[in-house]
């Protein structure tokens, strides 16, 4: 938090507090506590709360003392970035109407930041909330609101993004050319991207071809094209960075199901068993597993894949008791 808003001088005048450079930097800096978090646990509501308080932190500041209309900008920003990490936390989380309310006071910092990279972000986000909740036509709009943002024709690697989530949302619809077609416009952006262009930190730890693999899978999955999504789901996972342990388990519960829509009953369940129990509890991975048990029972609930599966969910579920 800021120093005192003023000190009294000898003569009894308050001199107020002037904000800068060095006062923006310090609530920016906690921005990367956060990113971490989110990649080692995600979906916590500790999480979503932390990211709430350093929002709340960031405007109090805008109240401290005088500032110059650029410092403030950048502090709106900042409190735009914790919203939408916060918005994030609530969407892996499961917790949709927390999401959609993060939203809403996400792009109206957003907004007076003047920053396209975090509007894009927040927007980018609201696309992914609208598809998890199922309501592509909602996802395709918001997603196209972070599209049309100069800053994707500026840098390839915001468009690559903006094409590979168009892509898994277009798979909820069940249009294939235009999945293949925003699929293939996300590589060819992502391969055109300057590597030694800077960048905001919540897109170089969370965007690469990894994570495009990984939407183009979710599309796939979307589309019932089982074998396009094992082929993705084996080059994202050969490609995750090694930290990102619950976008792993993400990928490999997509694999089980990709696998288990081909009928590969052993393979499918020997891949899903494989996903340790701490990831195992993470909401969207709980979700992911859940199904995979129903569709394998609602398919061949005599088998032995399935009884494998039995004893290992009776397992994970005392593991959570």
């Amino acid at each position: 938090m800021a120093a005192a808003i003023g000190a009294a001088t000898p003569a009894g005048i308050t001199v107020p507090h002037r904000l800068g450079t060095s006062d923006v930097g310090r609530i920016t800096a906690r921005f990367a506590d956060v990113i971490a978090s989110d990649h080692r646990h995600g979906g916590r509501r500790s999480i979503e709360d932390q990211a709430v308080a350093f929002a709340d932190e960031a405007l109090a500041l805008q109240e401290s003392g005088s500032a110059s209309q650029r410092v403030r900008q950048h502090l709106y920003g900042c409190a735009a970035a914790f919203m939408s990490s916060a918005m994030w936390a609530a969407i892996d989380g499961r917790r949709f109407d927390a999401a959609a309310r993060h939203h809403v006071r996400a792009a109206s910092l957003a907004s007076m930041s003047g920053d396209q990279a975090i509007q894009f972000r927040i927007w980018s986000h609201a696309g992914s909330l609208y598809r998890h909740m199922r309501r592509p036509a909602d996802a395709l709009a918001a997603n196209d609101v972070a599209r049309r943002l100069s800053i994707t024709r500026r840098d390839p690697m915001f468009a690559s993004l903006g094409h590979a989530r168009h892509a898994a949302i277009h798979g909820l619809t069940g249009d294939h050319n235009a999945v293949r077609h925003a699929i293939g416009r996300a590589q060819e952006a992502l391969y055109r991207a300057d590597a030694d262009v800077s960048r905001p930190m919540w897109l170089t730890a969370h965007y690469d071809h990894a994570e495009l693999e990984s939407l183009s899978l979710a599309a796939f999955l979307a589309l019932g094209r089982y074998e396009d999504a094992e082929a993705c789901a084996h080059r994202s996972l050969a490609l995750l960075r090694p930290h990102m342990q619950r976008s792993r388990a993400i990928t490999t519960a997509r694999l089980a199901r990709a696998q288990l829509g081909q009928g590969d009953l052993e393979p499918a369940v020997t891949t899903a068993t494989g996903i340790p129990a701490s990831l195992a509890e993470h909401p969207r991975v709980a979700g992911m597993l859940d199904r995979f048990g129903a569709d394998l029972f609602g398919g061949a609930a005599d088998s032995r894949a399935a009884r494998t599966w039995q004893d290992y969910s009776s397992d994970l579920r005392r593991t959570e008791a």
